[in-house]
């Protein structure tokens, strides 16, 4: 598997997951008859399927999150069985797979499923603009000023090439923006996730057909939640850094 492709990225003294951990409380991990295990769910939207127009439409996420994520979703927990106990979440399942050739059927579609869930999160109606808090000034220290970001990551978004996703992580303290191909996922190169756009066609092409930057900017400009971003950015940070940082 590739590495990410780092993005505006500068030296700094490296975290702990603690978010990427964190973030398995997108996921309900269920056991079912038989001694099987449900380890990925189809989560909940968080806001009806046309809640998110006009930006995004009711057809695109129908299709989006009733077919790409819903197949994901089964695809994986078909795979997984009979991985054994060590793959009982899905951050589990991903990491113990990823860089395996043998075994890139289950990351696919594990690491899908799991990005999937995170992406839906990151919308939110009436979302979108700048950033507050504690987020808004990691991003001005890292970037220089959320617009500088913004220019970032949509040149991430139009270099990636083919299908993939684009993400704003903390990496070894600071924020970076990284890019990443197919199903990659930051948990598979030991980065905390905070944000991201999925960049696969079926994300926007009934929408904004091949306008990939447009659909981006769309995104970050009406519809990015960065109160869920900011929520998990403040689980990853240890309280002692965040004293340090305030100060």
């Amino acid at each position: 598997m590739a590495p990410f492709t780092v993005i505006g990225k500068r030296l700094i003294s490296r975290l702990s997951l603690l978010a990427a951990c964190a973030a398995a409380a997108l996921f309900l991990v269920q056991c079912g008859g038989g001694g099987d295990a449900t380890v990925f769910v189809k989560e909940p939207l968080p806001y009806s399927q046309d809640a998110l127009a006009p930006f995004i439409s009711a057809d695109t996420m129908g299709f989006h999150y009733d077919k790409h994520y819903a197949g994901y979703v089964n695809n994986a927990n078909r795979l997984i069985r009979g991985i054994g106990p060590a793959g009982n979440t899905p951050e589990a399942v991903i990491r113990m797979t990823a860089g395996d050739a043998s075994r890139a059927a289950i990351f696919n579609n594990a690491a899908q499923a799991w990005n999937h869930a995170y992406f839906f999160k990151c919308l939110k109606p009436d979302g979108g603009g700048a950033p507050e808090g504690l987020l808004a000034e990691m991003i001005d220290a890292s970037f220089g000023s959320f617009t500088d970001f913004k220019a970032l990551f949509l040149t991430a978004a139009k270099d990636q090439f083919g299908s993939g996703w684009v993400w704003l992580v903390l990496d070894e303290g600071r924020l970076a923006v990284v890019a990443g191909a197919n199903a990659d996922t930051p948990l598979a190169h030991d980065l905390t996730p905070l944000f991201t756009v999925d960049v696969w066609e079926h994300a926007y092409y009934l929408d904004y057909q091949n306008r990939r930057v447009d659909f981006v900017k769309t995104v970050l400009d009406n519809l990015a939640n960065w109160d869920f971003v900011a929520a998990q950015l403040e689980k990853a940070i240890p309280a002692d850094e965040k004293v340090a940082a305030d100060g």
